[in-house]
């Protein structure tokens, strides 16, 4: 088995705990937690893009963060 790293704060241990914390969730659960967590971030949105437009998304994200 090969060696694992995590970020700081992370162990072995904390990833299992937050699988089996998602993984015992309903799919509604799910959604309902999704829908929780977006809307502590009003005014962002989250969608789906095919990854070849990424590099282009990426360059735009960065222009206008820095515009």
């Amino acid at each position: 088995m090969s060696n694992q790293k995590f970020p700081p704060g992370w162990n072995g241990e904390r990833v299992k705990q937050l699988l089996s914390h998602y993984e015992g969730l309903s799919e509604e659960e799910q959604v309902a937690e999704d829908e929780e967590a977006a809307a502590e971030h009003a005014g962002q949105a989250v969608i789906t893009v095919p990854d070849v437009l990424l590099p282009a998304i990426r360059q735009m994200l960065a222009s206008h963060r820095t515009g």
